[in-house]
């Protein structure tokens, strides 16, 4: 995968560097339901900061500002 291509999928949320769960799967070659139950399910491996949930306003904003209004949503670990 290019690397530009990467860069323009990292946003800055609440002061991060983050990628939203559908750009990972896509990267990976797989569907976003199976990189969220692979996370689940080996969530020891990951710092307690690896993700989080948008809030609507965080993920409208967003969607605006990237034209992402048609893909889907984030990664609900709760």
């Amino acid at each position: 995968m290019d690397l530009e291509l990467i860069q323009r999928k990292i946003y800055g949320i609440r002061g991060r560097r983050v990628m939203l769960d559908f750009d990972l799967a896509e990267m990976y070659g797989v569907e976003t339901k199976s990189l969220k139950l692979s996370v689940r399910r080996n969530i020891k491996r990951f710092p307690s900061d690896f993700m989080f949930q948008l809030t609507a306003g965080e993920w409208d904003a967003l969607r605006f500002q990237n034209e992402t209004s048609k893909r889907g949503g984030f990664i609900p670990y709760e």
